[in-house]
C-alpha cells in the first residue's frame, strides 16, 4: 500500500512538471523573435564516486533566463502553472533582479511573458 501512495505522489508531481515544462516551451517560442532564453535546469546530487554538487544558481534562481534583443537588457522569468506558488526565494530572486535593472516577473502563460517584456518591468 506504502508504494502506491509514493507512486502516485509521484505521478501528480510529473504532471505538474510536465505542464510547467510546456509553459517554458510556449513562452520560448512565444518570445523568440524578441528575446534570446535560456531554461536552467537546477537540482543537487552526487557524483558516483560519492561527492555532493549543486547546479551552481542562487536558490530562486528562475526557470528562464536570458535577454531581450532590442537592448540587451536582462530578462527572468519564473514559470508557474495556473495554480503554482512561487517561493519566498523565487521572489527575492526576481526583487533583486529588477532593482539591478532586468526584466523580471512571474508568467503563467505565452501572454503574460509578452506582457512582462513588452512593459519593461
Amino acid at each position: 500500500m506504502g508504494n502506491l501512495q509514493t507512486t502516485s505522489r509521484k505521478s501528480q508531481k510529473d504532471k505538474k512538471m510536465t505542464e510547467e515544462h510546456r509553459i517554458q516551451n510556449e513562452i520560448r517560442l512565444a518570445l523568440a523573435d524578441s528575446c534570446i532564453l535560456f531554461r536552467m535546469n537546477v537540482g543537487t546530487g552526487y557524483t558516483q564516486d560519492g561527492r555532493y554538487f549543486s547546479t551552481g544558481v542562487p536558490k530562486g534562481f528562475s526557470d528562464l533566463f536570458g535577454f531581450r534583443k532590442s537592448d540587451g537588457r536582462a530578462v527572468f522569468i519564473e514559470v508557474k502553472t495556473p495554480k503554482g506558488r512561487p517561493t519566498d526565494q523565487q521572489l527575492n530572486f526576481l526583487s533583486a533582479m529588477q532593482k539591478a535593472g532586468a526584466i523580471a516577473g512571474i508568467c503563467r502563460s505565452a501572454e503574460d511573458a509578452r506582457k512582462l517584456i513588452e512593459g519593461g518591468r
